[in-house]
């Protein structure tokens, strides 16, 4: 295991050479001088003159060999971590498991109660149509002592029998009294309505109108649903003269869909308890919540099974207290299925296992694959060395990646320097009446500006070119290294009077470009002319020279006499150029 970290090294990078050999016409950038002799990575592509270097070279290499393990699992990366340094999360400051239960969803459509099991009642309608022998047709209803009249037969006892038993026992008492060449067909009309008082930790206690064959969420959604802070999800009784006749726990209708079909007599009671022990859950999970325990404990087991964790979850954070004191334990996702669980807990799940390998995808001017598994440390250099590219084809010098932390890290910028602007000057009180109609008009100016700047998305571009050379950085996971094709054009943009793309001359400046182009338009700043280079650098017109591919970008002049309001814009325009590769409409 000491040799696995540095063999999974040299095998990656061997693999990227591999798929690169023998391609015709191909270039590798450890041939050329894109990054600086004193700053290349060792290139798994060379080879030394002799066989007898290669030996030594190789002898060489397997003594260098680190042989210590790339991960150190004492570091404070992968734990064991001091839980006493991390505030504890209290489980009354997370919402309930099955807190979106009630939200209108159960209440909307009262059943017709006509389902199979249904227990006939007093009340109920009972469609009876007789032919053959005899002929009948009839709606009975079910009288208080739950008998419904035949004519001709009598009274007989339907109370209790089921609706799909409800034919079968008609059919048998006509037949008692005309026992051959009879048909029989009943039907459960109607059934009488009942109402359910909803008390305990409700939202809204009550008496609710149902069916019998409502679910006992119907009446529950009538009510508001479960106090989240106080009622149980677990602990929820059907009361009927007095006694309970079921108990309920929602957590088996939440996970498996499972909820007992109960048939409600008028009277009944539905009685949410109080909110049991609980226990937080939250880190690398989807959603943190906090799980009511049926009993005093339960398993790391139990609440792996409750909880929906996210790929990856290696480790738990258990906290609570107990009778000896303070409890913290760092536990793998194995060792935490048989730890106990107690009221008041909070578990952590986390993921602090990293993976030793980075993905990083190339694009542009190059040959073989477009993304390859490279380790954790691999630097631009080494990888540059291991690809093809075509010798004639590409524009060495203006290679950049596109990183998302750049991305994220310029766009919080933009939005902390438009925060900036809206304080500075919306809400700046008026002192005369000419003032505030200039207000007013600024402040339309500096909205509308605000609102097209935050819908810019930055590219996260990442300039690496150092003159002619390439910064060796360390690759990150996600990079996207860009090696462009050579280009013939310049891109003209922004405010200039014909925006187009030109064939590039040498010696020409982006003054001579513009010119060619119509000049500036009566918008353009023409000090905020800048020249966007292929490999992300952005820089004044009048400091660089122009290349080929390069975009000449003419930036608006602020429309305002504030000259502290102008300059602001100005600033942040330049900002979103950079980080764009726009140049705003104002």
């Amino acid at each position: 295991m000491k040799h696995a970290a540095s063999f999974f090294r040299a095998g990656c990078l061997v693999a990227v050479a591999c798929l690169n050999v023998g391609l015709a016409h191909a270039q590798s950038f450890g041939s050329g001088s894109i990054v600086p002799q004193d700053q290349q990575a060792q290139s798994m592509t060379s080879q030394a003159p002799g066989a007898n270097g290669q030996q030594q070279g190789q002898q060489a290499q397997q003594q260098a060999v680190n042989d210590q393990p790339r991960a150190n699992w004492n570091s404070s990366n992968y734990g064991p971590v001091d839980p006493s340094q991390q505030e504890k999360v209290d489980p009354n400051t997370l919402p309930p498991f099955g807190a979106n239960l009630f939200t209108g969803g159960f209440r909307g459509v009262m059943a017709d109660g006509l389902n199979p099991g249904y227990t006939i009642k007093p009340g109920d309608q009972i469609n009876l149509r007789v032919w053959g022998g005899t002929e009948m047709q009839s709606v009975l209803t079910v009288d208080s002592q739950g008998n419904i009249f035949l004519p001709g037969i009598g009274p007989l006892n339907v109370q209790g029998t089921s609706n799909s038993g409800l034919n079968s026992r008609v059919t048998a008492a006509i037949k008692s009294v005309y026992p051959e060449n009879v048909e029989v067909y009943t039907n459960l009309q109607g059934v009488q309505p009942v109402g359910v008082f909803v008390t305990g930790y409700v939202k809204n206690p009550g008496r609710y109108s149902g069916t019998p064959s409502d679910s006992m969420l119907y009446f529950l959604d009538q009510a508001g649903g479960i106090d989240q802070a106080l009622g149980s999800y677990r602990q929820i009784a059907i009361k009927r003269g007095g006694r309970t006749v079921d108990t309920i726990d929602l957590y088996d209708f939440l996970i498996n869909g499972n909820m007992p079909q109960t048939q409600f007599r008028d009277g009944d009671t539905i009685v949410v308890e109080a909110r049991g022990p609980a226990v937080a859950v939250v880190g690398d999970v989807e959603r943190p919540f906090r799980y009511e325990l049926a009993g005093e404990t339960l398993t790391g087991g139990d609440v792996i099974n409750l909880a929906r964790l996210r790929s990856g979850v290696t480790h738990v954070l258990l906290r609570g207290d107990r009778p000896d004191g303070p409890l913290a334990r760092y536990l793998t996702l194995n060792e935490f299925r048989t730890a106990n669980v107690r009221r008041g807990d909070e578990v952590l799940f986390s993921a602090d296992q990293r993976s030793e390998s980075i993905v990083v995808q190339v694009e542009g001017s190059y040959y073989g694959p477009s993304r390859y598994v490279l380790p954790r440390d691999a630097h631009l250099g080494e990888f540059l060395n291991a690809i093809s590219v075509p010798k004639s084809m590409t524009s060495y010098q203006d290679v950049s990646i596109r990183r998302q932390s750049v991305a994220e890290q310029q766009e919080e910028s933009l939005n902390e320097s438009l925060d900036r602007l809206e304080q500075t000057y919306l809400g700046y009180p008026a002192r005369t009446t000419g003032e505030g109609e200039i207000q007013v008009r600024q402040a339309e100016l500096i909205e509308r500006f605000v609102q097209k700047a935050r819908q810019t998305k930055p590219t996260g571009r990442l300039v690496v070119a150092r003159g002619d050379n390439i910064a060796d950085i360390r690759l990150q996971d996600g990079d996207v290294v860009t090696i462009p094709e050579s280009s013939d054009s310049v891109l003209l943009s922004g405010e200039v009077t014909i925006p187009q793309a030109m064939v590039y001359t040498p010696g020409m400046s982006a003054e001579d470009y513009i010119r060619q182009a119509g000049g500036f338009t009566p918008r353009a700043d023409d000090d905020q002319v800048l020249v966007v280079h292929r490999n992300g650098a952005v820089i004044h017109a009048g400091d660089t020279d122009v290349r080929a591919g390069d975009e000449i970008m003419v930036l608006p002049a602020a429309p305002t006499s504030n000259i502290e309001l102008a300059t602001s814009i100005t600033q942040i325009l330049y900002q979103v150029a950079v980080a764009t590769k726009v140049a705003l409409d104002l």
